[in-house]
């Protein structure tokens, strides 16, 4: 008899999101800019017919990756975008109908994993001043939770947690025998991590990401870092040859050329400085203590905002519902200066538009 899986039909799932060229794009966190043109130019002149035609190796890249980080390839896996070692994590580490345990708002793709494979995927709530106590985790957490997934900073509420508060969430899961993934997709943007957890210890995976700081979103490369023994059951999820070789050799490249990544950190760093004291000045709350986005509460409606944002200034961004007491609010990624100075002009000329009207 035909057959289709129940949990796969009740999904929903948005696709197709293009037609992206030629505008601003601060709708999905992606560097805006992109990787300086010099650099592309630099790393394309080493492509060869014989470099396309054949399978990636990723040894090579591994083992720069693993210098970058000071471990050994042991305690990493390279992944196509982040988004397939958190969809690997959840399938090898909790079980039909488990619980995993995560904080909403957040990455949308941790809930859909946990619906695909029938998990129970238990909801903790940031509060209404948009704030998330430790202690509503730590509540959640029982014997039969077997993930808890954390965001450092998370997105879309830019929130981090300090060192305290993930030893405290640590030892309620080592107490409850419960794995713990921490993703760090922003983690550039501020200077924190917990990825010597994942090094050091066992039972924590840390997942990144190529597509924010390093502005390969269209390339698709990630890792996940952890323990030898938890690495190993990940890479035997992994497809053939599942990342691709113009990503390895960007990222490659990205790793190993002297005052990239400080030029793009300082670069995002102007430009958050610019855009805060601009919504300052101009009466605007907004909330994000990390990551390359703001929360952005504006004056007047945030959908009318997002529509004619795209239809009168060509550029994207997003609109939420359900911030707490922000309510329907603006999402903007941050980019350079130069980025935001058009974003504010935009922001001011319409916003204002609508508050007059």
């Amino acid at each position: 008899m035909y057959y289709t899986n129940a949990e796969t039909e009740s999904l929903y799932r948005i696709f197709d999101q293009n037609a992206r060229t030629g505008y601003l794009r601060l709708d999905l966190n992606e560097n805006p800019e992109g990787l300086p043109e010099a650099f592309i130019e630099d790393v394309l002149k080493d492509v060869t017919p014989e470099f396309v035609g054949q399978y990636p190796e990723t040894l090579p890249f591994t083992e720069t990756l693993a210098a970058y980080l000071h471990t050994d390839i042991r305690h990493l896996c390279l992944v196509n975008g982040s988004a397939e070692g958190i969809r690997y994590i959840i399938q090898a580490f909790t079980s039909p109908g488990g619980r995993i345990v995560g904080v909403v708002p957040s990455y949308f793709m941790f809930q859909i994993y946990s619906e695909m494979y029938g998990r129970d995927y238990v909801k903790v709530p940031y509060r209404e001043d948009l704030t998330m106590d430790v202690q509503d985790i730590l509540d959640a957490l029982t014997d039969e939770t077997q993930l808890l997934i954390l965001l450092n900073p998370n997105n879309p509420m830019g929130n981090v947690y300090t060192e305290e508060e993930f030893e405290r969430l640590l030892d309620a899961a080592r107490a409850h025998e419960i794995t713990v993934l921490v993703d760090e997709a922003y983690h550039y943007f501020y200077p924190g991590t917990f990825i010597r957890y994942a090094l050091e210890t066992e039972h924590v995976f840390v997942t990144r990401t190529f597509s924010k700081l390093f502005s390969m979103a269209g390339l698709r490369l990630g890792y996940v870092a952890g323990w030898p023994e938890g690495i190993a059951l990940v890479q035997k999820m992994c497809t053939p040859h599942n990342t691709n070789a113009f990503a390895l050799k960007f990222a490659e490249k990205a790793l190993t050329t002297p005052g990239l990544e400080e030029q793009l950190v300082s670069d995002f760093l102007e430009g958050r400085a610019y855009l805060t004291d601009m919504l300052d000045r101009n009466g605007y709350e907004h909330r994000g203590d990390a990551g390359n986005f703001l929360f952005i509460r504006p004056k007047t409606d945030a959908e009318v905002l997002v529509r004619r944002m795209k239809e009168e200034k060509k550029i994207l961004i997003k609109s939420y519902s359900g911030i707490g007491k922000f309510g329907v609010c603006l999402r903007v990624t941050v980019g350079s200066r130069r980025v935001m100075e058009r974003f504010m002009e935009a922001l001011l000329d319409l916003d204002r538009a609508e508050e007059d009207r």
